[in-house]
């Protein structure tokens, strides 16, 4: 059946650049040919551009835009990511690391975490680092690329992803889009207008009286939610019973010596710490609940843990955990901050502009806007943020510390019914299962985070099937050649300077 309600778009506008705003314009100028795609931004709303952290599914979507990962390295002062080390978050001292790629091997359908916990039970087992290559990579500071010519080798299953400068990775993507023939309006929006027959955003309004339209409008405001919110009229489901931090101070400094192929979260008293290492400098930031914690004691905290003389002053910034009730809305689909805030303790702001992008390609609407379409968008963008919610909720729920009035109510509180379940079946035998392939974190993921905040667990029973003396003798195996592999590799420093060393920065 043809007629106006299949006739396609032609008109796509982005409102807002940054990291959304230009990943949008990138990949959809790339992808969908024929369409005329504009951006606009204002160079008077400066942006924070700090050290981004980022998840191994960044790398789908650079090969979706034709990105060179070496060259994409250079050009934003990047490094490379094995995982995340969560300090203090079990207790004061604890450290662990959520690594990237496989725990050890199976052994039949037996997975290597299970061996560990009977072993570690019997007082015969190292920490759980010792058992994934990623995880004992960064701790040796090391990396390399997977490689799949060793099938049998821990090697091949290396994962990675990366750390950036958020602002040099949005200039990066601007200069690709623009050759793409993305039109970049210089502008700052002071209203939007919505048509009356339908009520579809008609076009926006710049301070200068110009008038910008569109069939198509993209949300990447931030978390102003210029069109969803204030234009569309979009309300906000808030999170802060379950994730209490609700500000966050940002601050660069000088980097330091080694080059380390992991972010590090530092739990405090009212929050946690980031730590991003890039080519130039660290990128350092302080999120905290400002009921626990006032501003002047948080910034305190953090240019006391710096590893090296701050680069500017800290900036602050104030969010909103939740999400928008719909991240669609007639014509207008909201990305990024615009559609939602989880913090980003375990580097997901990327990836889920980068699935919301990606989800609306698959659904892209004709002039009719199906609502079976837009219902759908919003369903899978819903279980998304639910699903990150719960992972992000499960690292202050399960700990031992009760240390500050912060950390109490943390491991007191009432969770999602959702997450409630999943612990129980962890305890009950270490044993996860996805509930669906929408699912961003597997099972690898949660065992590390799980464990290693200090989730009690017994293994699974039928680990008593196997002899002891053979289950510790895969287990010993497991732990020798993860360390005779990483062992081999370079580090992570030269592994930069011969492949992808960025130019010095211009002062």
């Amino acid at each position: 059946m043809t007629g106006e309600g299949n006739a396609p778009l032609k008109t796509i506008t982005i409102v807002g650049g940054g990291t959304a705003g230009w990943m949008a314009a990138a990949l959809l100028s790339r992808l969908l040919l024929g369409y005329r795609i504009r951006l606009i931004e204002s160079d008077e709303i400066g942006t924070i551009g700090v050290g981004e952290a980022t998840i191994p599914a960044i790398r789908t979507y650079n090969q979706l835009a034709g990105i060179d990962e070496f060259e994409m390295v250079r050009a934003t002062q990047g490094t490379f990511k094995l995982g995340i080390e969560f300090v203090n978050w079990q207790a004061p001292g604890a450290s662990y690391i959520h690594g990237f790629g496989k725990i050890g091997q199976d052994l039949y359908w037996l997975h290597c975490h299970q061996f560990w916990l009977k072993a570690r039970a019997a007082g015969r087992a190292r920490h759980l680092d010792h058992y994934a290559l990623n995880t004992l990579m960064a701790r040796m500071n090391r990396f390399a690329m997977p490689d799949p010519s060793h099938p049998h080798s821990p090697i091949a299953g290396i994962d990675y992803a990366y750390h950036f400068d958020a602002s040099l990775y949005a200039r990066y993507l601007r200069g690709r889009a623009e050759r793409q023939g993305v039109e970049r309006i210089e502008g700052r929006i002071v209203g939007a207008n919505r048509r009356g027959e339908d009520g579809h955003l008609d076009h926006v309004v710049l301070a200068d009286g110009r008038t910008v339209d569109g069939d198509l409008f993209i949300d990447c405001s931030g978390m102003r939610g210029l069109l969803i919110g204030e234009a569309m009229g979009v309300g906000y489901e808030d999170w802060d019973r379950w994730l209490l931090c609700d500000r966050a101070i940002a601050v660069p400094c000088e980097r330091a010596p080694a080059l380390t192929p992991y972010t590090r979260s530092i739990a405090h008293g009212a929050g946690w710490q980031w730590r991003i290492p890039l080519q130039h400098r660290t990128g350092n930031g302080h999120v905290y609940a400002s009921r626990h914690i006032s501003d002047d004691e948080a910034a305190a905290v953090l240019m006391g843990n710096l590893d090296g003389r701050p680069l500017a002053d800290p900036r602050p910034v104030r969010f909103r955990p939740g999400k928008r009730h719909r991240a669609w809305e007639k014509n207008v689909v909201a990305l990024g901050l615009a559609g939602g805030f989880l913090e980003p303790l375990e580097s997901t702001r990327i990836h889920m502009i980068q699935t919301g992008i990606l989800r609306l390609i698959s659904l892209f609407p004709g002039r009719a806007f199906d609502p079976a379409d837009v219902a759908e968008y919003n369903r899978q963008t819903d279980f998304e943020y639910r699903d990150v919610r719960d992972f992000i909720v499960a690292h202050y729920k399960v700990t031992d510390r009760e240390d500050t009035p912060f950390w109490s109510y943390c491991k007191t509180m009432d969770i999602p019914d959702s997450l409630t379940e999943r612990l129980e079946l962890f305890r009950a035998s270490a044993r996860f299962f996805m509930r669906g392939k929408a699912e961003l974190f597997r099972e690898e993921s949660w065992v590390q985070v799980l464990l290693g905040q200090g989730l009690p667990a017994r293994y699974d029973p039928v680990v008593d099937m196997i002899p002891d003396a053979d289950a510790a003798a895969f287990l010993k195996d497991v732990e020798e050649v993860t360390a005779d592999v990483a062992a081999s590799l370079p580090t992570h420093d030269a592994f930069i300077a011969r492949h992808c060393k960025a130019p010095a920065p211009v002062v």
